[in-house]
């Protein structure tokens, strides 16, 4: 089991702790990322978790999400998990903006994360490692906004929150991935 980050709101620093006991009862607060990859077609790639997860299997979510390792930057965490999850290299990433919240799945354990949004561009074909994803898809940015509108308990909940954030304030970084 790997261990996670343990960070204040101001993130810094406090220790580390494994996963599955950061994941427990209202979780403790843990360095995370969130990855956005766009294509040349300008659509997102989205991955439903694999049904083997502990907190929200089966959900779709943003293209990938993980935690960082205590030596690790959050662009070489971010490379390297595009790599184990989807198979692919991305290029032209941008870190947008951190946020800190707090998800309870069931009684089965919550998120609570510092957590990094990144963006980037890959055209490349996927190799989707299943204990992780067990589907994706591309779409559109405006059409992902209507589907979370019109079935909102299909998306994990900070790729819900992600989703408005980037669609309302940080379309001008997405586009300049493109010039």
């Amino acid at each position: 089991m790997e261990d996670l980050v343990l960070v204040d709101s101001q993130n810094r620093v406090l220790g580390t702790a494994p996963k599955n006991i950061c994941h427990d009862g209202a979780g403790i607060l843990h360095r995370a990322f969130s990855i956005f990859v766009f294509n040349s077609s300008r659509e997102l790639l989205l991955q439903k978790r694999a049904a083997e997860k502990r907190l929200w299997p089966a959900y779709w979510s943003n293209s990938c999400c993980s935690h960082p390792r205590l030596s690790e930057t959050m662009l070489s965490a971010s490379t390297r998990r595009l790599h184990e999850e989807l198979g692919i290299r991305a290029y032209r990433f941008s870190e947008l903006y951190q946020f800190e919240y707090q998800a309870s799945y069931q009684d089965l354990g919550s998120e609570n994360e510092l957590c990094s949004v990144l963006i980037c561009r890959s055209d490349d074909a996927l190799a989707i490692n299943p204990a992780e994803v067990c589907a994706t898809r591309w779409v559109k940015l405006p059409a992902l906004e209507a589907e979370i509108e019109n079935q909102a308990d299909q998306f994990t909940p900070w790729f819900k929150l992600e989703v408005k954030e980037l669609a309302s304030s940080h379309i001008q970084q997405i586009q300049q991935m493109y010039s």
